[in-house]
């Protein structure tokens, strides 16, 4: 548990503002003190981006196999040798084929264990598609690479955290894809995260309603009173812990979802839009659930502001820090749950 955490970071869209929070972040004083980061990259590329930035300053380690780690830098792990053609602000297919080629090598890396956490930067959805690249997402290619039932869940500093039922699903297809096994099996997992990644010993979850006003019992749909109160039952005869269905509107506005421990959303834009709304700058995006820890900022590519040196690597930290604390409460609860204290019968003794 003392060992420094060694964090994986893939570059993402060269083109976007990734590589500019990622260096940003590591030039903070202190950063390899509490972690031994490794930018998955290369050494041309780096170099570019420190020149554009002005951080001349940023010194690294390159390594071309793990061995060379150093654990007082940082490390960029070179993917690639060759320079590549970097366009601030526009979506090219050199800007996927050198996210995807980032990813596969640190994905590769958390899978052998090289590093214990991965933090993904933003990618194109679009442009980073390939015949090796057939994914929606970040979320989606971790859960075929590396195993588990991935559960997106954002997260933040004040206790706020959201996952979704439904992901990157397009809108016409959400309510069929709600039903009682879905919605259990989410709030579940949900709980499951809660505990082992975040240290809460007996969660309290709140569920939110699909329609508006949660259906208000029958007359706005009948998904909610059919479906997510059932699928709430389910998960109540195990924990009792699991409050809902409740309009997300007022839900959000009248501050009830300071009262949870964690929020379950129905799909995407219900969840993130008042996450992102509440915690923007401070916001993770943490994908439960994964056979592997990994974290990424709650924002995009942001194209508009590429180069332009005024990118906020707010989230971009704090999904470093999940990606170390989320580690570490996972090997905490490891220990604890395989070497259990025994079992005393102190009135039996007596």
């Amino acid at each position: 548990m003392n060992e420094k955490v060694i964090v994986g970071i893939s570059q993402g869209d060269v083109n976007g503002i990734g590589l500019e929070v990622v260096l940003k972040t590591l030039m903070e004083p202190g950063i390899a003190e509490i972690c031994t980061p490794v930018l998955f990259s290369s050494q041309k590329t780096v170099s570019y981006y420190r020149k554009v930035l002005g951080l001349e300053e940023f010194n690294f380690n390159p390594i071309r196999d793990f061995n060379a780690l150093n654990n007082k830098k940082v490390n960029v792990f070179i993917c690639y040798e060759e320079e590549i053609n970097i366009e601030m602000g526009k979506p090219t297919e050199t800007g996927g084929k050198y996210a995807y080629l980032s990813l596969q090598k640190a994905t590769e890396a958390l899978v052998n264990k090289n590093i214990n956490a991965l933090v993904t930067a933003p990618i194109n959805k679009s442009t980073i598609q390939s015949p090796d690249f057939k994914f929606i997402g970040h979320t989606e290619y971790l859960g075929s690479m590396l195993g588990g039932e991935p559960l997106m869940l954002l997260c933040s500093d004040n206790g706020l955290r959201i996952a979704v039922v439904t992901g990157h699903v397009p809108v016409s297809e959400i309510a069929s894809k709600i039903t009682v096994e879905n919605v259990s099996s989410k709030i579940l997992k949900l709980h499951e995260s809660l505990i082992k990644d975040f240290g809460v010993r007996k969660p309290r979850i709140a569920v939110l309603g699909l329609n508006p006003h949660a259906g208000d019992n029958g007359a706005i749909g009948n998904e909610d009173k059919d479906i997510i109160i059932p699928a709430i039952q389910k998960t109540n005869l195990k924990y009792n812990m699991v409050y809902g269905p409740y309009a997300a509107d007022g839900f959000f506005g009248n501050g009830t979802y300071k009262q949870f421990d964690g929020v379950l959303a129905m799909y995407h834009d219900q969840g993130l839009i008042p996450f992102k709304t509440i915690a923007f700058n401070d916001g993770v995006n943490f994908t439960a659930g994964l056979n592997g820890v990994r974290t990424s900022p709650d924002h995009g590519t942001a194209y508009d502001i590429a180069g332009k040196n005024i990118a906020n690597e707010q989230s971009f930290k704090k999904a470093l820090y999940a990606a170390i604390d989320i580690y570490k409460n996972r090997q905490l609860h490891s220990e604890i749950s395989e070497n259990p204290l025994p079992f005393t019968n102190l009135k039996k003794e007596r």
